[in-house]
């Protein structure tokens, strides 16, 4: 498989949980803008056959290379970035979820999960948009992740798979800072994640970002519980140059910090304060 074919099967996959991104991509198209990706990121667990270390091969083998480490104390979350083997790819964003961090109880349904995995999963780049590998958790374990850790809840239900894509607001014409791309995207009628503040990040840090509200599906969990959940959401990015005039390639902890949260904000939410979004369907 060579990165032009991982990168497509990636996006079909992503957009059938995440129909705004095609709906947004299709706004700036039409506004006449060429669409670029900055990166793409994912979410694992450090547990069973589907660690960081596992999924990273198939990174590599496309040609990237590891940049730099990122660590999320309060979400308990260690994470790599990658660069591509080529400027026009789109840059990587790899974390995993510290388990043992977790509660006993919590760590115990995670394992429940992870040892339903075959241990050859990880063993093609497919696995990479491949969902759930194990059965669906009940809602009660679902939510007794959700108390102790959002991206742990939401990797029980939702499983291996891009998170986000991203848009390059540096190559945008029309819309090219970020409150223009945002405007736009909140005259399609979708949400924008306001946790810590609308845009995160700046022009001192190399990096601003920004990102809509993730999509809603409705799930059956085991026991025959249906409830909406939130999915995937798009993203952002208009990056700078540093001193040496080099475009400045890596991410910002504080604002990928935030990013995370646009799982789990409702449009209702205060800025910079975590809401659950867990609302049942009828």
């Amino acid at each position: 498989m060579d990165i032009q074919q991982f990168f497509s099967a990636l996006w079909d996959d992503y957009v059938a949980m995440t129909p705004q991104a095609q709906q947004i991509q299709d706004a700036f198209v039409a506004d006449g803008e060429t669409i670029v990706n900055d990166h793409v990121a994912f979410r694992t667990f450090d547990r069973g056959p589907i660690t960081l270390s596992a999924l990273e091969p198939h990174l590599l083998a496309l040609g990237y290379t590891r940049f730099a480490p990122y660590d999320f104390r309060e979400k308990k979350l260690r994470a790599f970035g990658y660069l591509p083997p080529s400027p026009d790819m789109p840059r990587v964003f790899l974390s995993e979820l510290k388990c043992h961090e977790l509660s006993e109880r919590a760590q115990s349904i995670i394992d429940g999960l992870v040892s339903q995995i075959s241990p050859d999963a990880a063993t093609q780049p497919s696995v990479l948009w491949s969902g759930r590998l194990w059965d669906a958790p009940t809602f009660e374990q679902y939510q007794r992740l959700m108390e102790e850790s959002e991206y742990a809840a939401w990797l029980s239900i939702i499983g291996l798979r891009a998170n986000h894509f991203t848009i390059s607001v540096n190559v945008l014409t029309r819309h090219d800072t970020l409150d223009k791309v945002l405007t736009r995207v909140e005259a399609l009628g979708l949400g924008i994640n306001p946790a810590g503040g609308r845009i995160k990040g700046s022009p001192e840090v190399l990096l601003e970002q920004a990102s809509t509200l993730a999509d809603r599906q409705t799930f059956t969990f085991a026991g025959g519980e249906q409830h909406e959940i939130a999915t995937c959401y798009y993203e952002f990015a208009r990056r700078y140059p540093d001193a040496d005039g080099n475009l400045y390639q890596g991410f910002v902890a504080a604002s990928a910090d935030k990013i995370f949260e646009s799982t789990h904000l409702t449009e209702s939410s205060d800025t910079g304060q975590d809401s659950p979004r867990e609302h049942s369907t009828p």
